[in-house]
C-alpha cells in the first residue's frame, strides 16, 4: 500500500457514535428550528406517507364495503391483467413518445433561453423579456387548451387560414393522432418554458463575473464565455434537474392530455394517465387502475435511481 493511500485513510474523519441523551439535548437546544420544521414534517407524514396505506388495494379485488384489509387479495394478478391488455403497448407506447420527445425538446429549451436573456445588455428589456417569457407560466390549462382549439380550428383558427392563405389545405389539428404529440410538445414547451428558465438564470447570476471580466480581456467572444464559463458554471444544476425531470418521466401532464383528448385522436392521446383516470373513476376498477399508478410509479423511481448513478459515477453533480 502506498504512503499516499494510508494518508488518504487515517485523514477520513473518525465515525463515532453519538449517544442518545446527547442527540435530545442537541434537539432541545434548537427547539424553535425543529417547530418551524414540524409543519412541513406533519403534512409530508399526512399527505404523502399515509396514503401509501391504501397501494395495498392494487394487490387486492377491492370493493369499498370490505375496505382495504377486507377485500380478497389477489398478488400481481391485476399487474398481468395489466401488461396482458390489449392496450398496454399502446398506452406504453403513447406515454413514451410524449415524454421521451418532450425531454428532448422542452429540456434544452429554458437552458438556450437562459443563456440568451443573461447575455442581453439593457436591464429594463431584459426583465421585459423575463416577464414576456414567464407570462405564459400563470396560464391555467385549461384556458390554455381552450385558446389551442380555437387558433387550431379547421374553419375559423388562425393557423388554418395562415395555411389557406399560402395555398395548403387546412388540417385538423385536434383531431388528428399524427398531430397530437406535436400540439402537446410545442403548448408544453410555450408555457413552462420561461418558468423553467428562471431557475437557470438564479444559476448563471452566481458565476463570478471576474470570470468574465478576464476572459473579455483575452479576447473571447460572447459565445466563447457562454461556451466555457456560463455552462461548465451551470452544469451542476442542469444535471440535477435532469435528473429529477428523468424521474418524472413517465408523469406526462394528465390535465392537458385529457383536456385535448377527442374521439378521433384517442390512439395517439391515451396515456398512463388518462387511461387511469377512464379505468378508475369512470369504469370503477379501482385495483385495476391503482395496479397501473403503481407500476408507472416503479419504472420513475427505477429511471432516477439509474441515471442518479450514472451521474454519481461519472463524478457529475447527483441528488446523494
Amino acid at each position: 500500500m502506498s504512503q499516499t493511500t494510508k494518508k488518504r485513510r487515517d485523514a477520513r474523519p473518525i465515525q463515532r457514535h453519538i449517544p442518545l441523551s446527547l442527540r435530545f439535548k442537541r434537539v432541545l437546544r434548537a427547539w424553535q428550528l425543529y417547530v418551524l420544521l414540524a409543519p412541513a414534517l406533519i403534512y409530508v407524514a399526512i399527505f404523502k406517507y399515509w396514503p401509501m396505506y391504501g397501494v395495498q388495494i392494487a394487490f387486492r379485488n377491492y370493493n369499498p364495503i370490505d375496505g382495504f384489509s377486507g377485500s380478497p387479495w389477489v398478488g400481481l394478478d391485476n399487474f398481468v391483467r395489466f401488461v396482458q391488455s390489449y392496450q398496454f403497448a399502446q398506452v406504453i407506447g403513447n406515454t413514451l413518445w410524449i415524454a421521451v420527445l418532450g425531454l428532448l425538446i422542452a429540456f434544452p429549451v429554458p437552458i438556450i433561453l437562459a443563456l440568451v436573456v443573461n447575455q442581453l445588455q439593457s436591464e429594463r428589456f431584459k426583465k421585459f423579456t423575463q416577464t414576456v417569457l414567464y407570462s405564459p407560466a400563470f396560464i391555467s390549462t385549461v384556458v390554455v387548451v381552450g385558446i389551442m382549439f380555437v387558433l387550431l380550428s379547421p374553419r375559423s383558427g388562425l393557423v388554418n387560414n395562415v395555411i389557406k392563405l399560402t395555398g395548403g389545405e387546412p388540417i385538423f389539428f385536434m383531431g388528428t393522432p399524427e398531430w397530437f404529440r406535436p400540439v402537446y410538445v410545442i403548448s408544453d414547451v410555450w408555457q413552462n418554458a420561461g418558468f423553467s428558465m428562471i431557475v437557470y438564470l438564479a444559476a448563471l447570476a452566481s458565476i463570478d463575473p471576474s470570470l468574465h471580466e478576464a476572459a473579455k480581456v483575452d479576447g473571447a467572444s460572447k459565445f466563447q464565455r457562454v461556451r466555457h464559463i456560463d455552462l461548465p458554471g451551470i452544469t451542476p444544476v442542469i444535471t440535477i434537474l435532469f435528473i429529477l425531470a428523468i424521474g418524472n418521466l413517465l408523469n406526462v401532464g394528465f390535465e392537458k392530455a385529457l383536456l385535448m383528448q377527442t374521439d378521433l385522436n384517442l390512439s395517439a392521446s391515451e396515456i398512463i394517465q388518462t387511461y387511469v383516470y377512464h379505468a378508475g373513476l369512470q369504469q370503477a376498477q379501482f385495483s385495476y387502475s391503482a395496479a397501473i399508478g403503481l407500476f408507472n410509479s416503479v419504472l420513475n423511481l427505477a429511471l432516477l435511481l439509474t441515471f442518479n448513478t450514472i451521474a454519481r459515477r461519472t463524478q457529475q453533480a447527483s441528488l446523494w
